[in-house]
């Protein structure tokens, strides 16, 4: 089982992939961290308790940075991709449940120090509160077993921009300090996760449950978003969950051993960029077996417990 830090900016797509994690006994999570992306901060770290209290779980939940490392927050949260509450509007609760009082970076280090060579961390929103752990304890870059990042889009058009893909585009400094840390990082970016699909009437097969009501209701929001902006798409994109899948099972991909960039500037600010010949390299994933992988979420997602 791998002892896992899950570090979200919970929208729609963190949502099912928290769903996918609590759910996957591969997986001992050791707490969720929080930042700002999706929607601010304080409105990840509530969404993801609430999302762990309709599926009837009690991890921790930690809150992390509320902005990018050297620039304010882009203009606007993604409100026309995962709604005003982040969670496609369905978000008619407050959790019971409170995030505990230890910063999300600190809880990070304590965690990679505590367990040496077994903490994987999983990370798919923007890499702030992974890049201010190393800017602070940078000895940790030794003791992290494996990082899997939903971000960047190194061979195909990006999401944000036509460079740039989505977490990368918010904190392109925090993306370079880590894709450049030397951590053995697995990036799972648009190259793959647009290939991963899920359609609308498996959403709808989650129906008549508390939990797959709640997810179902979600889904659709997303569902609405994709066939809005891609007509006739026919599902919508499980980037998040594809990175909780590669850390369960990485042989649901193939991956180029590369160095990658990321551009901090100007039209293609956000951009990562693949540069074959540099160092450290890190595993960029270019294929996926989509169709093994949707099966195994799809078994695993929205479940109670």
């Amino acid at each position: 089982m791998k002892k896992v830090i899950f570090d979200v900016d919970t929208g729609i797509d963190d949502a099912m992939a928290i769903a996918y994690a609590v759910n996957s006994p591969e997986l001992d999570l050791l707490g969720l961290t929080t930042s700002y992306g999706n929607v601010a901060v304080d409105e990840a770290t509530r969404n993801t308790l609430a999302v762990l209290e309709k599926l009837g779980r009690k991890i921790p939940v930690y809150a992390g940075t509320a902005k990018p490392l050297v620039r304010g927050n882009r203009e606007g949260f993604a409100k026309k991709v995962h709604g005003e509450d982040g969670l496609g509007n369905v978000l008619n609760f407050e959790p019971a449940a409170s995030a505990e009082t230890q910063f999300a970076v600190d809880f990070i280090i304590e965690k990679v120090k505590k367990h040496p060579n077994e903490v994987t961390i999983i990370a798919v929103g923007p890499l702030t509160n992974l890049a201010l752990a190393l800017q602070k304890a940078p000895e940790i870059v030794e003791h992290v077993s494996d990082v899997v990042i939903m971000g960047g889009a190194v061979f195909v058009p990006g999401n944000a921009t036509p460079h740039a893909e989505a977490n990368i585009f918010t904190d392109p400094e925090a993306a370079k300090i880590v894709l450049s840390s030397g951590l053995p990082i697995t990036l799972v970016g648009l190259d793959v996760t647009m290939q991963t699909l899920l359609p609308r009437e498996k959403v709808d097969a989650w129906r008549g449950s508390e939990v797959g009501d709640f997810f179902a209701d979600m889904v659709g929001f997303y569902h609405d978003f994709y066939e809005s902006a891609n007509p006739g798409i026919g599902g919508c994109g499980l980037h998040d969950p594809l990175a909780v899948g590669v850390a369960i099972d990485p042989s649901l991909v193939k991956a180029k051993d590369i160095a990658v960039d990321v551009t901090s500037e100007g039209k293609e600010d956000g951009r990562t960029i693949p540069i074959m010949e540099g160092n450290p390299k890190i595993q960029v994933c270019t294929e996926v077996d989509a169709q093994a992988f949707l099966d195994h979420f799809l078994k695993r997602v929205p479940t109670a417990q």
